[in-house]
């Protein structure tokens, strides 16, 4: 090895020691504060955070009556919800049910993503401030289980889980409405980004085939856009640490007060 490959692999044995020793910690630690910036977004008890457990009212409608529905959305739950849809296979009747307070329809994407976003939470105040951290993959290790559970956490809200109309019917929630619906009549609340939406399923037999007419409506709810912005952030500064590391992680003995390796080479 030549003096001036030598002086190369020294340099870069002492960034990388500066950058385990460093820039990690300060990463994370800028990471933890995105994402409990995030938890205090939720509407409810995240991480030891005090929340209020907001409510808020929504409005979702299709034009010329044909779905309206005024919610009333506390913490992870539609803790009211005074419902009206036409039947179009009846004469355009008018069905009509609600929700009431003591028998709430949860959101279960909500207390999912907290959950991810928890445990994401956890992952770093698993790392001590003072601790040295010793290989990349050491670094690469406790990154991808943040990145895990902060994509669940993201993929929560953003792609809800699709159920089968005979599940979504035989669904506990659907034993919230009051009065209940007709048995070829389902409702269903879910949340898809930052929108709660609002869908109707009514079913009918085709030729000895069930089928189904659906129809929704949708509004924004503010603190899902800030939720799925913190996210987002998170996420990144994630992989850009992650990329970071990357680029030690083809010394694969590349370790603190390790030898220097020589540099890699390339053919003539």
């Amino acid at each position: 090895m030549s003096e001036c490959e030598k002086e190369e692999a020294l340099n870069l044995q002492k960034e990388f020691e500066w950058v385990l020793h460093q820039e990690v910690h300060t990463a994370m630690d800028q990471i933890h504060q995105i994402l409990i910036e995030c938890a205090r977004r939720f509407p409810v008890t995240l991480y030891g955070t005090d929340n209020t457990i907001r409510q808020d009212k929504f409005i979702l409608s299709v034009a010329a009556d044909q779905l309206k529905c005024v919610v009333t959305l506390t913490g992870d739950s539609i803790t009211y919800a005074d419902i009206s849809f036409k039947v179009q296979r009846q004469q355009n009747s008018v069905v009509r049910t609600t929700i009431q307070t003591d028998s709430p329809w949860k959101l279960q994407q909500v207390q999912d993503a907290a959950n991810h976003l928890q445990q994401a939470i956890y992952h770093l105040d698993d790392v001590a401030k003072n601790y040295k951290f010793k290989s990349s993959d050491e670094v690469l290790h406790i990154l991808g289980n943040i990145l895990g559970s902060l994509q669940r956490g993201r993929t929560s809200l953003i792609v809800p889980r699709k159920k089968a109309i005979d599940d979504l019917i035989k669904s506990r929630n659907m034993k919230s409405l009051s009065p209940n619906l007709a048995e070829d009549l389902a409702i269903s609340f879910y949340i898809q980004s930052h929108k709660l939406i609002f869908a109707v399923y009514q079913l009918s037999n085709n030729h000895g085939k069930m089928d189904f007419d659906s129809n929704h409506a949708e509004c924004s709810v503010p603190w899902l856009n800030e939720v799925l912005v913190l996210f987002t952030v998170g996420l990144q500064l994630c992989q850009q640490l992650k990329d970071k590391i990357c680029v030690f992680s083809q010394y694969k003995d590349f370790t603190v007060g390790s030898r220097p390796p020589s540099p890699p080479t390339v053919p003539n």
